[in-house]
């Protein structure tokens, strides 16, 4: 397989933006003294948005497993980011919530998080909720493209 075929497949050009972006976001971590990773900043804002949720709904709303969720939230809780309870109506849920600490840290991280997004897509290259760019490229130039710019 060449680097020319690389270049024109879908999944492996997501997989390099993916790992990009990762980069982009631990740099600009590390830039503000934290140690996050994506995952667990997705679990901080979704928290911050809607407390007390149990794991298997914020599961679904960051896109992760359960199982995932629930090492990561042992993570987040031994950095005393969130706080883990029984549901008093469900006595199987784990209800998860931001400490005091864990809301600080996303108001925060939260302005960070978003000027870093300017950073993985620079440019307006994309129009929110679509593939298209203003010149009409394809989903495997645009990618190919945006991957140069990182």
């Amino acid at each position: 397989m060449t680097d020319q075929t690389l270049r024109t497949m879908p999944g492996h050009l997501i997989r390099r933006l993916h790992q990009l972006s990762t980069q982009v976001f631990a740099a600009a971590m590390a830039q503000a003294g934290e140690d996050l990773t994506p995952v667990q900043f997705a679990m901080i804002d979704a928290l911050a948005a809607e407390p007390d949720r149990d794991q298997a709904s914020l599961a679904r709303a960051i896109g992760k497993d359960r199982a995932t969720v629930g090492a990561v939230a042992e993570r987040l809780e031994k950095k005393g980011l969130i706080a883990r309870r029984g549901s008093e109506t469900d006595r199987r849920a784990i209800l998860l919530s931001l400490t005091d600490s864990g809301q600080a840290l996303h108001g925060r991280l939260a302005p960070v998080v978003a000027a870093l997004q300017a950073a993985i897509l620079p440019g307006g290259w994309l129009r929110t909720g679509d593939i298209v760019t203003a010149d009409g490229d394809g989903f495997v130039t645009v990618v190919d493209r945006l991957k140069e710019l990182i």
